[in-house]
């Protein structure tokens, strides 16, 4: 697709303060944000966060309370939709019915008077792979080729930025894990700026270079999916990116970039050890946080002479009682309740068969140093938990 691979890539994108009121309910409060050209960028967070509001605003669909948005070098905020450099696929693919797939693409370049938007229509259906479908009609094609088919119809009109709103969203798993890496094929292709709204939180890992991680109209935490989920900075990311185990404790020494957490509800449980550039506090009240996947089933109170030595520097707690076992394929699920720690999740790689603990089973739970992270302990442990 000659014309459009060789297009500029995108342009920036930058926010600032930007803000949307609907009467007295905030849905975008004071957001600053600049997205790089040629960028794969993901609003990520539950319904009602306030993405969709700020996707439109880019849009020029709504506009803003306060705030301005720049798209390259022009303020764009006063402009109207229909002039602003930017295209939007929806959820709904919007095509139409009556026209053929190569007619669907070509439709706003033959609008504008362009020359050659049959081969340009051509080409962008050679970037999804469906130019074998040019002549057929929407309805003669799945889910997954109708969102090809609108993506391509956006990409041929060259726009700076791409605006994606939840474009997989009407698709089942197991097409939508397909066109997760379909999408950033072709994002990688073509070189635009795509900025994609979603509440998955797999699909915004998947595709994104940078995940913007949205909560009440504001933006928690923002880098690189891997750095988000590694090292989460407040217990709604933590627990909205994926699941984690929060324990509530107070510092009570610094040694070597290490710190000493003693654990509420226990004066009898060992400290928690945490590193301390893996921490957002470095005092005072703290939850210890680590992921499901991370943790280690040890069998037994830790009294008896048949139990598992634990590893030096390897946090441990425990003992607590397995109250479920979830088989999912892949791994296995426990919920093991401990006294004063309350329920924590471990997840167990399926390396062998059968579960490897039954519910009864009196275990504790340990982990590698490196996979703890600190949040600030006044934060609601739950937070994120029940977001979709």
């Amino acid at each position: 697709m000659a014309d459009v691979v060789s297009a500029p890539s995108g342009a920036d994108l930058e926010l600032q303060a930007l803000s949307k009121a609907f009467g007295d309910m905030v849905a975008v409060d004071s957001v600053d944000l600049v997205v790089p050209a040629g960028s794969f960028f993901a609003l990520l967070g539950p319904s009602g966060c306030g993405k969709t509001t700020t996707l439109r605003m880019v849009a020029g669909l709504e506009h803003p309370t306060s705030g301005r948005i720049r798209i390259g070098t022009k303020d764009v905020t006063a402009t109207r939709a229909f002039e602003r450099p930017v295209n939007t696929v929806f959820q709904s693919y919007a095509l139409f019915p009556h026209l053929t797939v190569l007619e669907n693409v070509a439709f706003g370049l033959r609008r504008r008077g362009q020359a050659d938007a049959t081969a340009s229509a051509m080409h962008a259906l050679e970037l999804v792979e469906l130019a074998h479908t040019a002549r057929r009609r929407p309805a003669q094609l799945s889910g997954g080729q109708q969102q090809r088919i609108a993506l391509a119809r956006a990409i041929v009109n060259r726009p700076a930025v791409l605006l994606l709103d939840e474009p997989l969203g009407a698709l089942d798993l197991k097409l939508r894990r397909q066109m997760q890496v379909e999408l950033k094929r072709i994002q990688t292709d073509v070189g635009l700026t795509f900025i994609h709204v979603t509440h998955d939180q797999e699909e915004a890992m998947t595709m994104a270079d940078t995940v913007a991680v949205m909560n009440a109209g504001r933006i928690e935490q923002l880098g690189p999916p891997a750095q988000l989920y590694e090292r989460p900075t407040t217990a709604f990311v933590a627990n909205f990116l994926g699941q984690s185990n929060l324990l509530l404790g107070d510092v009570q020494s610094q040694a070597d970039g290490v710190l000493s957490v003693a654990p509420r509800g226990g004066a009898d449980r060992r400290p928690m050890l945490v590193r301390a550039d893996r921490c957002a506090v470095t005092s005072g009240r703290i939850l210890v946080g680590v992921r499901p996947e991370k943790l280690h089933l040890i069998a037994g109170d830790g009294t008896g002479p048949g139990d598992e030595d634990v590893p030096a520097y390897t946090n441990v707690v425990g003992p607590g009682v397995v109250v479920d076992v979830s088989f999912s394929g892949v791994s296995t699920q426990y919920l093991v309740d401990v006294p004063g720690a309350g329920q924590l999740t471990v997840f167990s790689q399926n390396i062998y068969d059968g579960a490897g603990h039954r519910p009864g089973d009196v275990v504790r739970a340990a982990w590698a140093l490196p996979h703890s992270f600190g949040l600030p302990g006044d934060q609601d442990a739950s937070a994120g938990r029940e977001a979709v």
